[in-house]
């Protein structure tokens, strides 16, 4: 994902003010371990959690909560023409299990 420039603060002050039936959403979903980093340089955003069943995911944008959340956060970042953060897939090129 990618951070607009200059809205590193904000995005964090959203994030450490994450509304409860958002954080509630998420856990009912099997998330855990959820931590977002910044790289300052580029502004990408690189996310990582852990899922109970990857396939609990499918469902998670039709959410109310989840797409009112996009909606808020849509001024800070890139995203797609429904608020969802633009983002691309990682390859995957080393794990140690």
């Amino acid at each position: 994902m990618k951070l607009l420039k200059g809205f590193d603060a904000e995005y964090k002050k959203r994030h450490d003010e994450l509304w409860p039936e958002l954080k509630k959403l998420l856990k009912e979903t099997g998330i855990s371990d959820y931590s977002i980093f910044l790289d300052e340089e580029t502004n990408a955003l690189f996310a990582y959690f852990t899922i109970e069943d990857d396939k609990k995911l499918e469902d998670l944008p039709n959410e109310p909560v989840m797409k009112k959340w996009w909606a808020y956060m849509k001024d800070l970042m890139e995203t797609n023409e429904d608020n969802s953060p633009l983002s691309m897939p990682l390859k995957e090129v080393f794990y140690l299990p």
